[in-house]
């Protein structure tokens, strides 16, 4: 080897660099110590960005195309270097090569619990998980806060650096977006859709990446707010709370076999809502023109004349929670003393016509 041709070996003429493993965010081009000989050739495929540091320094930035690398092609390096008339002389500088195509499908999610504040519920804990695509939109942001100086950086890496990060990220514009509990867990998409202007700013000046989407695909939140949700859904399937609690009352009828004092304070009741109805129809009862007085007076009996909602739920066949919320209601008439209710024989009974 001739002394031309070991000088040759000694400077880096072609600066180019293919990416076949589809996970790579960021790449050092390797110089093996070697300097860059002055008019090398820089190639930068498509989605390829190349970022040039000298001494820690960002220098300069070249996007997709073949570059020669002569002073006026470099003009930061140059002022970095304190090339003041040009140069002839090789050079060493750091060569990083980020790819900025879209990356999809990459995976999100809480390892614990997140605190938010809710208008409904107050103080609630939630997990979540989903998906976001994203791309790198600012290379020396990103180099600085993300890839640092690794010199291959690869997508597993970025997940796990990016998971907890995101997760604040994604608590602080669910905070700043004020979406109810009640719609996090059930408007999936549409929560990834809100959330995600909130996100790109906060990602793009803390990171340099932009989301194209991000998708939340799960939201739970503790039992206790489930049951919450659950009881409110059957409340709204309940519409009208006085034809539910006389349903609940022909179901108590018809799984009580007319034993206990439930069982027996149901068959009565429903035994006089029947009559009633009967002595309503033309005719009466086989024909009859006036109505049995009888049965009233016995099924009146079974009835003490004032009780509370406990009483009245037992005599319904329903819970005392259906009671007062009838009461509240205005559905069943009732006094309210202090904290507790008293209902009359008359208020039950007219209840139930």
């Amino acid at each position: 080897m001739g002394l031309t041709d070991f000088i040759r070996t000694q400077f880096i003429e072609i600066i180019q660099w293919t990416d076949d493993s589809r996970d790579t965010l960021s790449y050092r081009f390797p110089d093996d110590d070697k300097e860059i000989k002055r008019g090398a050739q820089l190639i930068v495929r498509e989605s390829q960005v190349a970022q040039f540091v000298y001494l820690g320094e960002f220098g300069d930035t070249f996007g997709p195309g073949k570059h020669s690398l002569v002073t006026d092609n470099i003009p930061i390096l140059s002022r970095l270097k304190g090339w003041k008339y040009g140069f002839e002389s090789p050079f060493k500088a750091d060569v990083y090569y980020i790819v900025t195509r879209l990356f999809t499908g990459n995976k999100w999610g809480t390892s614990n619990p997140v605190m938010m504040r809710d208008a409904d519920f107050g103080i609630v804990r939630l997990r979540a998980f989903g998906t976001y695509d994203f791309k790198i939109v600012d290379v020396r942001k990103f180099l600085k806060e993300v890839a640092g100086t690794d010199h291959h950086f690869r997508l597993d890496e970025f997940a796990d650096t990016m998971r907890s990060r995101l997760v604040s990220v994604f608590s602080e514009a669910l905070a700043e977006s004020k979406v109810p509990v009640l719609d996090v867990a059930t408007r999936y998409s549409e929560l990834g859709e809100a959330l995600l202007p909130v996100i790109n700013p906060i990602v793009g000046e803390k990171y340099g990446i932009e989301m194209a989407s991000f998708v939340v695909e799960n939201v739970s939140v503790p039992p206790e707010v489930e049951a919450a949700i659950d009881k409110r859904s059957s409340m709204a399937a309940v519409g009208n709370l006085n034809d539910y609690v006389k349903y609940q009352m022909a179901q108590g009828l018809g799984q009580g076999g007319g034993s206990g004092v439930g069982g027996l304070g149901a068959e009565m009741a429903v035994g006089m809502a029947m009559a009633r109805e009967m002595m309503n129809q033309p005719g009466g009862i086989a024909g009859q023109t006036t109505p049995p007085a009888a049965p009233a007076p016995a099924a009146a009996g079974g009835l003490p004349e004032l009780m509370g909602p406990a009483d009245a739920a037992t005599i319904l066949g329903v819970t005392e929670a259906d009671v007062i919320a009838s009461l509240e209601a205005g559905d069943l008439k009732g006094k309210r003393i202090g904290a507790q209710w008293r209902i009359t024989k008359a208020a039950l009974t007219a209840f139930l016509q």
